[in-house]
């Protein structure tokens, strides 16, 4: 994990550096002219978490964007609702939000969210 690093002359903040001829990444105070070799190739670090509620509730949010298509030519299995939103997958992390069943398929495929705001059902076709 990347830590602030800081200037031994003059305790100002140290940012990184690329050297392009050695091919290194340094670290280099804005103030004075000290500069350290990083001992860490990682500038930044950006760790997720989420728990399964908020993908389930992420997933249920789409049938309320209006930039996605609908369609009226599917029926939503669970409250009849005639309308749905729909849009395709290839990404295998989004696939696992769904169901164990869609992992290590290949190619597209077409999922659905019900746009009844009391129901929020996803199926794939």
């Amino acid at each position: 994990m990347s830590t602030m690093k800081f200037c031994r002359e003059c305790n100002n903040i140290l940012y990184p550096k690329e050297d392009r001829e050695q091919k290194v990444l340094l670290y280099a105070c804005r103030n004075c002219d000290h500069q350290e070799v990083a001992d860490n190739n990682c500038v930044y670090r950006n760790v997720v978490h989420h728990s399964v509620v908020e993908f389930t509730q992420v997933l249920q949010d789409v049938a309320a964007d209006p930039t996605l298509p609908r369609t009226r030519a599917v029926q939503c299995a669970v409250c009849n609702h005639p309308e749905a939103v729909f849009f395709q997958v290839m990404m295998p992390p989004l696939q696992l939000l769904f169901s164990a069943t869609t992992r290590g398929e290949e190619g597209m495929t077409l999922f659905f969210v019900c746009c009844n705001p009391n129901c929020g059902y996803r199926w794939r076709d």
